[in-house]
């Protein structure tokens, strides 16, 4: 099943990585490429959480920064790490069906 998934180095997680349309896969295929997913898609929440912690450290340390550029560089880690938590809620997000269009 790994050839369905491709880890994504940013997001520390597998994500689909389909070849063909969803439909020309057979019911096998589908629903283990499902089944895969949603043990990937139930692991989200705690990558989010443990990224979350990340910032908080971040910013605890962003409080008590008086170097501006220091300062700059942990504004733009938390907005990276910021984004990387954004980016998992929509992959939490996405259809069960792994509909036709995800082709990352």
């Amino acid at each position: 099943m790994s050839c369905y998934f491709q880890y994504d180095e940013r997001l520390g997680i597998k994500i689909p990585k389909l070849e063909e349309e969803w439909d020309s896969y057979s019911s096998d295929v589908r629903a283990s490429v499902l089944f895969q997913w949603e043990q990937i898609r139930g692991a989200i929440p705690d990558r989010i959480l443990k990224l979350e912690a990340v910032i908080i450290l971040k910013q605890n340390q962003l409080d008590h920064e008086d170097d501006f550029l220091t300062s700059c560089q942990l504004n733009s880690e938390i907005a990276d790490l910021a984004s990387t938590i954004n980016d998992l809620h929509l992959w939490f997000r996405v259809n069960q069906e792994l509909e036709s269009k995800v082709h990352h």
